[in-house]
């Protein structure tokens, strides 16, 4: 089992939604988060560094069985990814072992729980 943690840009979400739909991936935990990438624009106020702002982008975390891990994957990337150039900011996949998951109303574990 892994877990497939992705940041994407907000306004991509019902895309990359409709294609893991479409993949038969459609149980996913969606928050909002605020995140700085490589962009780096640092200033100076009256003497002291600025904190850069911070970008507003959508948190997807998705629990798949191994097999399913390429096609969540490929399903993100296809809907999130950029196609105007090489525009910095599509996002990042995180892809981490998954040790156990529980299903709380059945107790269901494992693979089954998924």
């Amino acid at each position: 089992m892994k877990l497939i943690i992705a940041i994407i840009r907000e306004n991509q979400l019902d895309q990359v939604r409709e294609s893991l739909i479409q993949a038969g991936i459609s149980r996913i935990t969606v928050g909002n988060v605020s995140n700085h990438g490589r962009r780096v624009s640092e200033e100076v106020y009256r003497g002291q560094k600025v904190i850069p702002n911070l970008v507003s982008n959508v948190r997807l975390e998705i629990a798949v069985n191994d097999s399913f891990v390429q096609t969540t994957c490929n399903a993100i990337m296809d809907a999130a990814q950029a196609h105007d150039g090489d525009m910095i900011g599509s996002g990042k996949i995180f892809i981490t072992p998954l040790e156990e998951c529980i299903r709380i109303r059945t107790g269901e574990r494992g693979s089954d729980a998924i």
